[in-house]
């Protein structure tokens, strides 16, 4: 479980990934799934460095003419913050069916309550 609140995205989405993956772990290998379920609270509150909250921009494409969209990241933090960690904890996952799997124990709140507690999650530390 991480407190994502005045935390900057990038150093907190690291330390997810690394999570997830497992690296943590002495018996990691990196052909399985041997990480962890991670549950992020306040994923509204979490900061960007710099100026990135209105100069970075989040891009998809749907393949069509004219389907291309972009969204500034402050638009993003407004309309779904959750996205903004999801993308940041996808983009550095591998990019296979074991990453796709990996990605699966990723819950993203927007608040401070979560539906796992019967799970007894432990706090995960973030420097």
């Amino acid at each position: 479980m991480v407190d994502a609140s005045e935390k900057v995205l990038g150093r907190l989405a690291t330390q997810i990934a690394a999570a997830l993956i497992g690296k943590n772990k002495t018996d990691y290998t990196p052909h399985s799934d041997n990480g962890d379920c991670v549950i992020v609270l306040n994923a509204g509150k979490v900061k960007l460095s710099g100026s990135k909250l209105n100069t970075k921009e989040y891009i998809t494409y749907s393949g069509y003419p004219g389907g291309q969209k972009r969204i500034s990241a402050s638009d993003l933090v407004n309309k779904r913050p959750i996205a903004l960690i999801e993308e940041a904890v996808k983009g550095m996952l591998p990019k296979n069916r074991l990453g796709r799997e990996m990605f699966r124990s990723l819950f993203v709140y927007d608040s401070d309550q979560h539906p796992h507690q019967a799970q007894q999650p432990t706090e995960l530390k973030i420097k």
